[in-house]
């Protein structure tokens, strides 16, 4: 009572600068080793070693949560970290960012169906209010589906933008008139 919310304070902030100095100094450059070592690319890595590292604190929760307290805090802590990750993260980057961040539709499409279509599982899942293991096997393959997606993730981004661009419209001149765009190689053929 007496000074204790301010010793929690500088215990998390303590705790925080521990945690960065760690994967700063040590997680991350491990990462990279093993990465170059297996000759993974950086989407695989993302989906994989990279979000199991910055989900780690969130598995161990929920494995206490469930394992030693017999508490339901894992589905909480997991879901609320995704969404902290989703809005909190990349809006306070973007915000302190020193440059202008160019982003691109295809990741967040990609990801977004994902997230989507797991949730989607989950919710279905929780019906009545159990997991049973089959249930915990679909979910662990639609992750492993998205592992394996991101490893031709450049190609299904190159076939989707190819059809999505496909029938591009071009505004001309001044004028209002809409016209299909054409390519150099289609005008001299």
């Amino acid at each position: 009572q007496n000074g204790a919310v301010a010793f929690h304070i500088i215990g998390v902030i303590y705790m925080f600068v521990a945690l960065a100095i760690v994967c700063d100094e040590f997680f991350v450059p491990s990462l990279d080793v093993i990465i170059e070592k297996l000759g993974i690319t950086d989407d695989v890595a993302g989906a994989t070693f990279m979000a199991a590292g910055g989900s780690a604190p969130e598995l161990f929760t929920s494995v206490i949560g469930v394992f030693v307290s017999f508490d339901d805090v894992g589905i909480g802590t997991i879901v609320g970290s995704a969404v902290f990750n989703i809005l909190f993260v990349i809006g306070m980057c973007a915000l302190f960012s020193k440059t202008l961040l160019t982003l691109t539709w295809w990741p967040l499409f990609r990801d977004c169906t994902f997230y989507s279509t797991s949730l989607l599982t989950l919710i279905y899942f929780f019906r009545d209010n159990k997991i049973w293991w089959w249930e915990a096997l679909i979910l662990f393959s639609i992750y492993i589906t998205y592992a394996v997606f991101m490893k031709w993730n450049q190609q299904a981004e190159r076939f989707v933008k190819k059809i999505v661009y496909k029938n591009k419209v071009t505004r001309v001149r001044s004028t209002d008139q809409l016209m299909p765009a054409v390519s150099s190689l289609q005008l001299h053929a």
